[in-house]
């Protein structure tokens, strides 16, 4: 038997939300449920015309009360949209004049099981405000995505290799006390137990 997946459809138009409802009401892949059972539900689609304050302020609500994934079905999607949907925690973006019964539950369903889903057109605007993003914000602060500043990585790296804090200090020509402090900052920063699991971290991330 085919596992159907809750799902929770709001608009703030009672009827855009009839007609994403009624595009969903036959699929046998999907359970819609409603207020008094939201609290099962695996994911909410959020039909809209465009990402406002309003739209914002219902994702976080529903994210706060508990809903694991949101999507988003909107009118207009512009370039931020994308970046703006990705910070309030939206996996997935679908325009309203694409959005076919077939659209939607692929949408759903790769939302639901963890994956985020935009526009194959839009893909190109993401990538480019997530280059800006580490031109602008994160490169001249000495950052990368990770978290990580590249002196952190060496570090780290060099404790990989097995190096004691007083060969780390000899290799990088720094004193014994950075070395602790890079560290220390290290697994404060990032909540890690000790240097054997920042060095877990660094490797999981790719970066040694």
């Amino acid at each position: 038997m085919q596992r159907r997946i809750a799902t929770y459809v709001y608009a703030n138009d009672p009827i855009l939300q009839a007609g994403v409802m009624s595009q969903l009401r036959q699929r046998p892949e999907i359970w819609l449920v409603d207020d008094a059972d939201l609290d099962d539900a695996e994911i909410a689609v959020v039909a809209a015309d465009t990402l406002d304050d309003e739209v914002t302020r219902t994702l976080r609500a529903l994210q706060r009360g508990g809903v694991p994934q949101t999507m988003l079905v909107l009118g207009t999607i512009e370039g931020n949209t994308v970046v703006t949907a990705a910070e309030i925690g939206v996996r997935g973006l679908v325009r309203r004049s694409e959005a076919s019964p077939e659209t939607l539950v692929h949408t759903i369903a790769r939302v639901a099981s963890g994956e985020g889903i935009v526009p194959s057109d839009l893909l190109a605007v993401l990538l480019g405000q997530v280059g800006r993003l580490q031109r602008q914000v994160l490169a001249p602060r000495g950052l990368q995505f990770s978290g990580l500043s590249e002196r952190e990585v060496e570090v780290l790296r060099l404790v990989a290799e097995g190096q004691d804090t007083a060969e780390i200090a000899r290799t990088l020509n720094y004193s014994e006390r950075t070395v602790k402090n890079v560290l220390h900052d290290v697994t404060t920063r990032l909540q890690l137990r000790n240097r054997s699991h920042a060095v877990a971290y660094a490797m999981r991330e790719g970066l040694i």
